[in-house]
């Protein structure tokens, strides 16, 4: 029996850090906006490399792993070495990958000798200039995109007290939906986390997920994206009357906020010195939702998600910093958070 099964990308992450010289500033739509400009057709200078694996759900496996909770991780990888990389790191996280799918491996055809190119590669991320909250991410999603409902152990997937469900494209979303419609006839709370990617689709294109959702975490910009509000008290509470019991909305280095059906609280973030910013939102979704599992209290499960974020972004990696419960709830103990609280 699982406590957790997290379901979503995997990808291996490479940080460059190159030169802030390459930036420049420009005017869109009225929006000041930085961008990067490279030189065409010459060599240029990394300053810094590092590699890690990440995406989504193997973030969220981490983070509910290292948590204490038996925790699956469930996604689709390509039949090649990054893969590899990926399952060597989730099962030294004593994640467990049993219902991993691996994309068919790629055949030649027998006429010209040729490798059919019927077959995806495990995700890859590159994120430049990671520094601070600036970076630019260049995504490949792969076989993520490629996940059949077909290919999934049901049985396995029954056997748990939750699911995450992160967020999916292509073949995926599809195969999400399905997911979702799964545990809601068997009686399991999903918890979901959308993206910009979903969010600008509208809440319609969401709403087979969302009716099957006890748990939603996203950001401010998706929710107003998906509500068409600003102040997000009307969020919270457009979204509650869709029947999800717990709401938590992100915004970056300002107030974060959750719902709970009775209460919405509101959580005041410290000042750290943020190094990057990628994985901060899985962290906090994944501790969210652990912190309901384990506490079911949302006061306390906000205060541990924010904490557990706000150590991810003092280091490079979207893993690296990720806490244990047990000293996850001493640092919060120690270091307590000005939290508001009001009615619905």
């Amino acid at each position: 029996m699982y406590d957790v099964i997290a379901i979503g990308s995997a990808t291996i992450d490479v940080f460059l850090q190159t030169d802030k010289r390459y930036v420049r500033n420009n005017q869109i739509k009225g929006n000041h906006v930085e961008e990067y400009c490279f030189p065409v057709g010459t060599k240029l200078l990394v300053r810094n490399l590092e590699f890690s694996t990440g995406g989504g759900g193997t973030n969220t496996s981490v983070a509910f792993s290292r948590l204490g909770l038996k925790t699956a991780y469930l996604g689709k990888l390509g039949n090649d070495n990054p893969a590899k990389v990926v399952l060597d790191a989730l099962k030294a996280e004593k994640v467990d990958t049993s219902l991993v799918v691996i994309e068919k491996e790629a055949r030649k055809n027998t006429k010209t000798s040729k490798i059919q190119k019927n077959s995806k590669k495990t995700g890859y991320s590159t994120i430049i200039d990671a520094e601070g909250e600036d970076r630019t991410i260049f995504a490949f999603k792969g076989a993520n995109d490629d996940l059949l409902f077909n290919e999934l152990n049901l049985k396995k997937i029954k056997q748990t007290r939750w699911i995450y469900l992160g967020s999916m494209m292509g073949s995926s979303f599809n195969t999400a939906e399905k997911i979702a419609e799964f545990a809601r006839k068997n009686c399991i709370p999903l918890a979901f986390n959308t993206s910009t990617y979903l969010a600008k689709k509208g809440l319609s294109y969401l709403k087979n997920i969302l009716r099957c959702t006890t748990l939603f975490v996203l950001n401010k910009e998706e929710a107003e994206l998906l509500t068409g509000k600003k102040d997000v008290n009307l969020q919270l509470k457009m979204l509650h009357k869709i029947d999800i019991k717990y709401i938590a909305i992100t915004d970056g280095s300002n107030p974060a906020h959750a719902c709970d059906g009775e209460k919405i609280y509101t959580i005041y973030p410290r000042k750290v010195k943020i190094k990057e910013t990628t994985g901060a939102g899985d962290a906090f979704a994944a501790t969210f939702v652990a912190g309901i599992l384990k506490t079911n209290n949302t006061k306390q499960a906000l205060e541990l998600a924010l904490a557990n974020s706000e150590s991810v972004i003092t280091h490079y990696g979207a893993k690296n910093l990720l806490l244990h419960w047990h000293t996850l709830t001493e640092h919060v103990r120690k270091n307590p958070y000005r939290i508001e609280e009001r009615r619905l």
